[in-house]
């Protein structure tokens, strides 16, 4: 009987956050800072000049896979 064998080269699932955030112009950095220091969705976006949405989406993906999300085996 044969068995399913996972792929042990990591790939990810995701895009990373830094990627994400490069594509809406936002300064990685600075965003990590943001959350870092508690900022507000609000406060966010008005620093970096996109929707509270968009801040929120961020936020968000990094709540849920952090910085990049790579799945696999040594």
């Amino acid at each position: 009987m044969e068995e399913y064998i996972r792929s042990r080269v990591p790939w990810t699932t995701e895009t990373s956050l830094v990627t994400k955030t490069e594509e809406v112009g936002i300064d990685f950095d600075r965003f990590i800072d943001g959350l870092k220091n508690n900022k507000t969705d609000a406060e966010m976006a008005s620093e970096f000049g996109v929707t509270e949405k968009t801040i929120s989406y961020l936020k968000d993906h990094f709540m849920r896979y952090g910085i990049g999300s790579t799945i696999g085996q040594d």
